[in-house]
């Protein structure tokens, strides 16, 4: 390991080239770390997550890159262990030495990095937002020269820096910028990125780090023996022996044994020292522990405060446990919790109080309240207040985790125990909207144990329905939120009404789990709910129209349901939170009105990712993916999907694949289909199963439809469209109608007919109209068939479902060609073919070419072949500069940043022999994509 000289938290400056840190053995990871720096020199982007377990010498193989790199800037933070609840601090870490380039960012990015960091008051950023930013921040400063970041301790990250470290990770492609982050093992954010373990030393450069310290002569045997016990971590193999005699180690007598986990001896080794140090010295070195950010003037005002000269300081680095450059840094994590766990509570409480009296209100009111916090010997209200406005001020920034842990905190200083109770359940709130479950659950408990309180108990009741139904426990989520609703009728009748649309929205999820009385018994439970207020919100008109639509029928309710889909898609609409974009989501799909259910989709991924609510986000991007699916937009759907993805792993979540099901049935991809299928029964078996069932059975449809295989298309088609599940027909109808069609069924056909007809006389819309006039041609003959397939065309061009107009050109197109009209369905099925090979949509595509050689022709080639050429990526970026986006409006749109977006231009313009922006419209003109 030898000595280590290295940045400082945040310090940035361009690396020398001069090595001063010596490392023993490690060729394989100072290969891995040369090719990072070599890769970002010459332009590339990379990313590595350094993991090994404590001691093993991951700082010090990030110190030799912070000595080793040349011609790159350096920028370095550390996560430390009492941060993890201050939201961004980790990044402000990170970027403070930056934050003079805000101004070269877009306006909505420097204005997102701002707020972040407290320099201006706004609205909070979203995460993934604030990403973008993050990103389009480092890419500004490597313009200048490459640029390295070095996250030391990631494990100890706050959640807010790392998902967005994470997100800029992800992101990296063309900017000249490498992130390097250590870390004892791999968290759920840093899942996929490029992996570095470090493992013990050899035997021969074990042998030789002990020679090289200097500890005298060493029994063949005993050292073996030490470096078998420490299994060559470089940190376990200094410290055992540091502190002995040269007898001791000679003999081997000294030498601690046992089969505790390595950490745990070398904290021993670390306490063992600090025991013997001087009390003044250990007060400054515990002042140190307990104030993560090691500001040398804080920590001086603070030992003054404890009466420690501030001379003491020096005596400190000169232990060897700490260093300042400029500020304070622990050699070894370890070295902290090794102090806490020799100090008594008193002498902890007593470090904290004087930190907090030496930290500036004005400056750094959040850190302040929180050492008052730790410093407290009992409840405290004056404290729990001061905690409270610290959590306005972190959901103000988008924290909403720190929000939970200030009022955790405040909470267990209230001495009132309703009033505790109360704060505790707020702050339970908090953790569900940030999504993350356990922590809300856990609070929840807390909340419940205080005193006896009706609306309480009811209100912690609804969150636990609540979690059941992000956890998509759908029958379990019904039958808590109906229990829940009925508790809360007698005492909140408007907060009543919303639990009950929470738990029609579980039964409707969860009915080919539930079976189909599911919703029947909580439209029996509403109906008899606490009229609505007046005006009646769209969550009153919403619940009296899932209540009418299961007790009268569609009749009945098709106007209230259009009311309350009109209330909420206005541009004056009331979105509200409606179960996070789920009963909007039902009700839109339901409508078959596919503008509305963009629009909706849009709105509610805007305002989660404004608020920060990963668990509304997580449902509203699928959403909107679903959305961009059906306009045959495929590779906006698929960035949408992945950022779901990333979404489910950084929440701990279970990624459902029923949105990423429907996009790969559309693209053919009929193993991809199966796998996805198996991984969700294994990742939740039992419980997130039954909310993919019947997409399964959608994208099954759709799959052997594309195919051709028609029978097993009605099969699949058929079982979904019998449990009749709410919001599903636009999904099933068409597929279900073409595959009985197809196989002759034209009983299941009129059946499919009467029950979409009964939806087209009540609210009527283009989407709907379009696959109605589809139905009555497969049941037609002659010039009635062939003017419904052309009403058919024409409804749906009004509308965005561009794939089932795809499908209506092809199917005009097949039945033209079985009425031996050759030429005439050679221009449909052109169309056709043009279109979904456009989207993606390979089996459509495939059979479309198949049908066209069967007229005698061939497929067109997409506009030219040069096109082919382009990746999806590409292709996408080029559309957005085609329709006038710049880059950094592309960037936004696209989670990467605009260097990024420059770069895949310029390709782009040699793929297609063009020089400018002017000219995409010549060379790849709008194919209705």
């Amino acid at each position: 390991m030898g000595d280590a000289r290295s940045t400082s938290s945040g310090d940035f400056r361009p690396a020398t080239g001069g090595s001063c840190t010596r490392l023993i053995g490690r060729r394989r990871e100072r290969e891995a770390l040369n090719a990072l720096v070599n890769a970002v020199r010459s332009g590339e982007s990379r990313a590595l997550v350094v993991s090994g377990e404590p001691g093993v010498g991951k700082t010090a193989l990030l110190d030799w890159l912070v000595d080793e790199a040349s011609g790159v800037r350096i920028v370095r933070a550390t996560g430390v262990q009492a941060e993890m609840d201050l939201p961004f601090a980790a990044l402000h870490q990170l970027l403070a030495p930056m934050l003079d380039r805000l101004d070269h960012l877009p306006v909505p990015q420097r204005d997102a990095l701002r707020t972040f960091f407290g320099i201006s008051p706004g609205k909070a950023p979203n995460r993934f937002f604030g990403g973008l930013a993050v990103l389009g921040l480092l890419a500004d400063v490597a313009g200048q020269q490459p640029l390295i970041c070095v996250i030391d301790d990631e494990q100890w990250l706050d959640r807010a820096s790392a998902q967005v470290l994470a997100f800029v990770a992800r992101r990296l492609e063309r900017e000249s910028v490498g992130l390097v982050f250590a870390t004892r093992r791999p968290s759920r954010d840093l899942t996929g990125l490029p992996q570095l373990v470090v493992e013990g030393l050899g035997d021969e450069d074990a042998r030789a780090l002990l020679e090289s310290v200097g500890t005298g002569p060493l029994d063949e045997r005993i050292r073996d023996q030490v470096i078998s016990e420490t299994r060559g971590n470089p940190l376990a193999l200094l410290e055992l022996l540091r502190g002995m005699s040269p007898a001791e180690i000679a003999g081997g007598l000294g030498i601690r044994r046992g089969a505790g986990p390595l950490s745990k001896k070398i904290e021993e080794s670390f306490r063992r020292r600090i025991d013997a140090l001087p009390p003044e010295l250990r007060r400054m070195l515990l002042l140190a522990a307990v104030d993560p950010v090691g500001d040398l003037t804080r920590l001086n005002r603070a030992a003054a405060l404890l009466g420690v000269p501030c001379e003491t300081l020096t005596a400190a680095v000169e232990t060897g446990l700490i260093e300042v450059s400029p500020h304070v840094r622990f050699r070894h994590p370890l070295v902290r919790s090794a102090l806490t766990s020799s100090s008594s509570p008193q002498e902890i409480r007593d470090a904290h109080r004087a930190l907090a009296e030496a930290t500036d209100p004005e400056q750094d009111p959040d850190r302040r309240a929180w050492h008052r916090a730790l410093a407290a010997t009992g409840p405290d209200e004056d404290v729990a207040e001061e905690l409270e406005r610290s959590a306005d001020r972190a959901l103000a920034r988008g924290g909403l985790t720190a929000t939970a842990a200030f009022l955790e905190r405040a909470a267990i200083l209230t001495p009132d125990p309703a009033r505790r109770a109360q704060r505790m359940l707020t702050a339970a709130c908090a953790k569900l909207d940030a999504d993350a479950l356990d922590d809300g659950l856990r609070l929840l408990e807390v909340a419940e144990a205080g005193p006896a309180d009706a609306l309480r108990t009811a209100r912690a009741e609804h969150l636990r329905g609540r979690v059941a139904l992000e956890q998509q426990r759908m029958p379990e989520a019904t039958r808590i939120l109906l229990g829940a609703a009925q508790r809360m009728e007698p005492l909140d009748p408007v907060l009543t009404r919303e639990i009950y649309l929470d738990a029609f929205a579980a039964a409707a999820l969860g009915a080919s789990l539930a079976g189909s009385n599911s919703m029947r018994t909580v439209a029996e439970a509403a109906r008899d709910a606490p009229p609505a207020p007046e005006p009646p919100r769209a969550v009153d008109v919403l619940l009296d129209a899932w209540v009418a639509l299961v007790t009268k029928g569609y009749v009945a309710a098709g106007p209230m349901l259009a009311e309350a889909l009109r209330m909420v898609s206005g541009p004056d609409g009331e979105p509200g939170r409606l179960v996070g974009g789920r009963s909007t989501a039902v009700l839109a799909m339901e409508l078959w009105d596919a503008e509305a259910s963009f629009t909706l989709a849009t709105r509610q991924v805007r305002v989660a990712r404004g608020t920060g609510a990963m668990g509304q986000l997580r449902v509203a991007l699928n959403f909107l993916a679903l959305g961009q699916i059906l306009a045959g937009e495929f590779a906006s759907a698929e960035e949408l999907i992945a950022e779901y993805r990333i979404l489910t792993g950084a929440t701990g979540n279970s990624y459902l694949p029923a949105t990423e099901m429907m996009l790969v049935a559309w693209r053919g991809q009929e193993t991809r289909v199966r796998e996805l299928v198996e991984a969700s029964r294994r990742a939740a078996p039992g419980r997130a199963v039954g909310a993919i069932v019947p997409y399964a059975g959608c994208a099954s449809a759709v799959l052997h439809n594309g195919m051709g295989r028609h029978a097993e298309a009605l099969a699949a088609a058929r079982e979904v469209f019998e449990h009749d599940d709410c919001g599903l027909g636009p999904l099933i109808v068409p597929d279900l109608a073409e595959a009985a069609a197809r196989t002759g069924d034209r009983g299941a056909v009129d059946d499919v007919l009467k029950w979409l007809s009964e939806r087209t006389r009540t609210v009527p819309t283009d989407w709907s109209l379009g696959i109605e006039a589809r139905l009555r041609a497969f049941l037609a003959h002659g010039s009635q068939a062939e003017g419904l397939y052309q009403e058919s065309i024409k409804h749906l061009g009004r509308t965005r479902v561009r794939v089932e107009l795809a499908r209506a050109h092809l199917l005009y197109g097949e039945w033209l060609r079985r009425e031996k009209r050759r030429a005439d369905a050679r221009e449909q099925l052109a169309m056709a073919h043009d279109m979904l090979a456009a989207m993606g949509a390979g089996a459509y595509a495939d059979r479309a070419r198949r049908e066209l050689l069967a007229t005698g022709a061939t497929a067109r080639k997409r506009t030219d072949d040069t096109r082919k050429e382009l990746t999806p990526q590409e292709l996408q970026i080029t559309r957005l500069a085609r329709a006038g986006l710049s880059n950094a409006e592309i960037g936004a749109r696209l989670f990467i940043s605009a260097r990024t977006v420059q770069y895949h231009l310029r390709k782009v313009f040699m793929k297609l022999g063009i020089s400018s922006r002017g000219q995409l419209e010549a060379v790849l003109p709008d194919d209705g994509n």
